[in-house]
């Protein structure tokens, strides 16, 4: 893998908060594909499963059945998650935003089901990227045919159509922002992996990811906290949120 390896970057961040009595929720979790990883190292950093408490995979496909790191799937049947509030650790949603219709449901979902204090973590794509763009510009329907030529082993069952709704970041702070969440969202470029099906291609995305401004880098991460805004104390709170804003600036 490369140095650049966005998944690697994205998990090991995800990875410094699960504890072994971490209750998460992998959202969008679909099939498992990543199991098919030659990559050992980075399908490892995938996997909560044996790392945390207790691994929740929530989709509207049933796919999710068959996920084999997951110790209970529950599909999703409405706007309205099959969660608990307040019952969660960590969010996890993986490349899931740009599929979303109505992507505030993620943030208010997410938002009802964490703890106080609970983390959300989102990777996406950027729609001001390459990738955002020709996606946006072609249909969803050739979307299946066209991954194939970039990704020869990408199987059409795991490809979804797009929207692009809430794809900067300026919109995914926003949201955040109006769902009570301390946060740090950033552009990141990793290897031009959609490009590896020819040669001069890949060497050109490579001076993209060198020298491309942060505004049109492929990703987007998001890395957030759900405020503690219990009534007990508005000093606390205020307390609280100043040491959770610091901590995140700290971390990422």
């Amino acid at each position: 893998f490369t140095d650049v390896d966005g998944t690697i970057a994205f998990y090991n961040r995800v990875h410094s908060f699960v504890t072994p009595e971490s209750i998460v929720l992998d959202v969008g979790c679909g099939r498992g594909e990543y199991e098919e990883d030659p990559v050992l190292i980075r399908r490892e950093q995938r996997i909560f499963k044996g790392k945390a408490g207790h691994v929740i995979g929530i989709d509207v496909d049933e796919a999710g059945k068959t996920n084999p790191f997951l110790n209970e799937f529950r599909p999703i049947e409405s706007d309205r998650w099959p969660v608990a509030a307040d019952s969660i650790d960590i969010c996890v949603c993986d490349w899931v935003l740009e599929h979303l219709g109505n992507p505030s449901l993620l943030f208010s979902e997410s938002a009802r089901v964490l703890k106080p204090g609970g983390y959300l973590f989102i990777r996406t794509a950027n729609a001001n990227s390459y990738i955002g763009i020709i996606s946006r510009l072609v249909p969803n329907r050739l979307h299946a045919a066209v991954l194939k030529r970039a990704q020869e082993k990408r199987r059409e069952k795991d490809v979804f159509p797009t929207t692009y709704r809430c794809n900067t970041k300026r919109k995914i702070r926003g949201m955040l922002d109006q769902f009570s969440f301390d946060h740090c969202v950033y552009e990141h470029e990793s290897e031009p992996y959609y490009l590896s099906f020819s040669r001069p291609a890949y060497y050109l995305g490579v001076l993209h990811q060198r020298f491309a401004l942060r505004t049109f880098r492929a990703a987007i991460f998001a890395f957030a906290q759900k405020r503690l805004t219990t009534a007990a104390s508005s000093a606390a709170v205020t307390e609280t949120s100043t040491t959770a804003q610091f901590t995140i600036g700290e971390n990422f």
